[in-house]
């Protein structure tokens, strides 16, 4: 008899398969799912082939049979690399920690990630906690010894359960342990004055975080590139106290405090005194005087 039909099951569609009259074999061109079979049993996808002649006799033959199943089974594989994102320390960071937590997370909606290797200025960190989170991981590392101030690089690359690797992402930090430099160089602590302004001038600096940032008084004020700043501070009669706050970008602040006391009332002499007077020529005597302030 002859053959009538053959058919071919594969994904929820039945596919008619043509007689190729070169070789004498059905074949039929098939479109591979959108997504990755790496969830399978097996990490296969199955199907199945009916043939039927043309009395009506039919034959199945499905990915469970004992010689041809393992010629049914197909391996899907998607194309999409995993997706990185690196959220602790963020790019640009500046951060004071000598021993940071580092944090990033891996997706991969399909296949799935298989695995992430995470280096800290070209050094692999191996000790890594992974949790799981909606399509994929979330990581978190600490370096294996305290980091030094200067700027530090992360990069991470993953692979999923198809073989596609992502390219390195990269998140530069820097780390900054040490408050700026702060030279306050007028006025002079305890300066007492009866001028009603006083000039604040002095230097600031930071090796790692520049530039830095200067109040007085909680005003904000200009700093030149090379980090010299000068204001003029209105006085109040009296005690007055100065308070200078330099802070750098990683929010490491010094501080210093000038006390500038504003006496605008001129002394009261209240009496004299010359004892004796009458004095005898060549004489010594005694002036006395009464003042107050």
């Amino acid at each position: 008899m002859a053959v009538k039909t053959v058919q071919y099951i594969f994904n929820g569609t039945t596919y008619t398969l043509t007689k190729n009259t070169s070789t004498g074999k059905y074949e039929a061109t098939v479109t591979a799912p959108n997504k990755s079979s790496y969830s399978q049993t097996d990490h296969v996808l199955g199907g199945t082939v009916k043939a039927t002649d043309e009395a009506g006799n039919t034959t199945t033959v499905d990915q469970t049979h004992a010689t041809l199943g393992a010629s049914l089974k197909i391996r899907v594989k998607e194309k999409v690399a995993p997706v990185i994102s690196i959220t602790a320390p963020s790019s640009g960071a500046y951060i004071t920690n000598a021993t940071p937590s580092i944090e990033f997370t891996v997706t991969d909606s399909d296949s799935g990630v298989a695995s992430a290797k995470i280096t800290l200025d070209g050094t692999e960190i191996t000790s890594v906690n992974k949790t799981a989170v909606t399509g994929g991981y979330k990581y978190t590392c600490t370096p294996a010894a305290a980091l030094k101030d200067g700027a530090h690089t992360i990069s991470v690359a993953a692979t999923d359960n198809d073989g596609n690797t992502s390219a390195a992402k990269t998140s530069t930090f820097k780390l900054d342990t040490v408050p700026p430099t702060l030279s306050i160089t007028a006025p002079t602590d305890r300066l007492i004055t009866n001028k009603s302004t006083v000039t604040v001038t002095g230097k600031t600096d930071d090796v790692t975080s520049k530039p830095v940032t200067v109040t007085i008084n909680s005003t904000a004020v200009t700093v030149s590139t090379d980090g010299t700043f000068s204001k003029d501070v209105t006085l109040k009669e009296g005690s007055n106290t100065i308070t200078i706050i330099a802070k750098d970008k990683a929010g490491k602040t010094t501080t210093v405090t000038r006390t500038v006391t504003l006496d605008t009332a001129a002394p009261v002499i209240k009496g004299i005194k010359i004892t004796p007077n009458p004095v005898d020529c060549g004489k010594t005597f005694i002036i006395s005087v009464e003042v107050t302030d």
